[in-house]
């Protein structure tokens, strides 16, 4: 089962760049989880696809479907959980 992690952010937005540091972490220790950013600037029609009104929005998911969703920035811990919910 794959599992992703996409990262909606922008440029512009201040908490996102708060959360990268979190992120490039966990794409370090989670070799098998592909990461994806998506800047919402350029991607808006992927955007809408997710439903995304606020940044950073993380989305989880698996061949399933959508495991779990932060909106805003989002300590390791939780993300993590929910990358092992997913089956990372």
């Amino acid at each position: 089962m794959t599992v992703r992690l996409k990262d909606f952010y922008a440029d512009w937005c201040g908490p996102c760049k708060t959360q990268d540091p979190i992120l490039e972490e966990l794409e370090a220790d989670y070799a098998d989880v592909e990461f994806e950013k998506v800047d919402v600037d350029d991607e808006q029609d992927v955007a809408n696809e997710y439903q995304v009104r606020s940044l950073p929005t993380l989305i989880v998911e698996n061949d399933d479907g959508i495991v779990d969703r932060f909106v805003g920035v989002t300590q390791r811990e939780d993300i993590e959980s929910a990358l092992q919910k997913a089956g990372a």
